[in-house]
């Protein structure tokens, strides 16, 4: 890992936001939300076979719910925009969001369809399968975002991913680049994006296989991430990060391109560590942090979500963050 001198020569390139920064900065987040049901297994199942596994868990999750989690345990004022169904899963969720202090205005609830469900198989690795049923997510329409427009206004970051329609992303895009606020864009599941999409876009945060799936280069190293960075740069997103689990993730702008290795830990469920990336990704940038710095940052914190089971119950607070980037430090200092 590099210096934090070698890091010096981007100290000035803050992200741009005319927003005001604070300690509690204020985040929307515009998305879905789930209720993952994971089973812990030695190893995942091939394709027809049936295999038995261990621990049963039944938590909150969802991308969009995650991330808005992620960055409200860092410390966040954070607003959630979704839909929930008039379930017993939409009532877990919406209690889970209270408890975990994520600001539920913009959540609705419809009897129209059922919440959405992931079924989530995790091997001993932390490695996992994931297989989601969107229900209300698929819901959640332009009107929903348009009435959150006042505190988007007022936001230092707006996130979104792609487990919801794709008309109400793009809308989202438009209120964050009328308000000059910063989009950052987890493109999950990973599909065709249109142009303006593209333009629209300050961070874009796909992993190996969503880069792959949006520029047909296959990621395997550092050479081959830093190629489709810049394919999906040259399409007008201002930032590009590609996480690559356990290798670490290739950063992109007009000043940097570089290759940064993740924090080695004892990896437990690598669910959600692309979520707990983009929560502090958010937090960062919302508090005027420069984009590498804001990377760094959610670099750490996705390293610490593996370390536990779960999705939202992964998520790390501030106070678990300083601590784990502290004790590292010391490590690499004596290492």
């Amino acid at each position: 890992m590099k210096s934090e001198q070698h890091f010096s020569r981007y100290a000035n390139q803050r992200f741009h936001s005319k927003k005001m920064k604070t300690n509690k900065p204020k985040i929307c987040v515009v998305g879905s939300s789930n209720i993952d049901l994971v089973v812990k297994s030695q190893r995942l199942p091939s394709p027809g076979e049936t295999i038995l596994g261990g621990e049963f868990l039944m938590v909150p999750g969802g991308k969009g719910a995650n991330q808005a989690v992620a960055a409200a345990k860092l410390g966040a004022e954070v607003y959630f925009i979704a839909k929930l169904g008039d379930d017993i899963f939409g009532a877990q969720s919406f209690a889970n969001f209270k408890k975990e202090g994520v600001n539920t205005k913009y959540v609705t609830r419809t009897k129209k369809a059922l919440s959405g469900v992931a079924s989530i198989a995790v091997d001993e690795a932390g490695n996992n399968t994931i297989v989601v049923a969107p229900g209300t997510n698929h819901m959640l329409s332009p009107r929903d975002v348009k009435r959150a427009e006042q505190d988007i206004a007022s936001c230092g970051a707006l996130v979104a991913q792609l487990e919801i329609p794709m008309e109400t992303v793009e809308f989202a895009a438009r209120l964050a680049n009328k308000f000059k606020i910063p989009f950052i864009l987890d493109p999950a599941p990973a599909q065709k994006l249109s142009s303006e999409l593209f333009a629209m876009t300050d961070v874009i945060k796909p992993n190996e296989t969503e880069a792959r799936i949006l520029t047909g280069i296959e990621v395997i190293d550092a050479k081959t991430a830093g190629k489709a960075a810049k394919n999906l740069l040259g399409r007008g997103v201002k930032t590009v990060i590609i996480t690559m689990g356990a290798k670490g993730f290739f950063m992109v702008n007009n000043e940097i391109s570089e290759f940064f290795p993740a924090k080695k830990v004892k990896a437990v469920d690598s669910t959600a560590a692309g979520d707990a990336f983009v929560g502090g990704l958010a937090f960062c940038i919302a508090r005027g942090r420069t984009i590498l710095e804001a990377a760094l940052f959610a670099n750490d914190v996705a390293a610490l979500s593996v370390t536990k089971m779960g999705a939202q119950s992964s998520m790390p607070s501030m106070k678990e963050v300083e601590k784990f980037i502290k004790l590292k430090n010391k490590n690499d200092e004596e290492g």
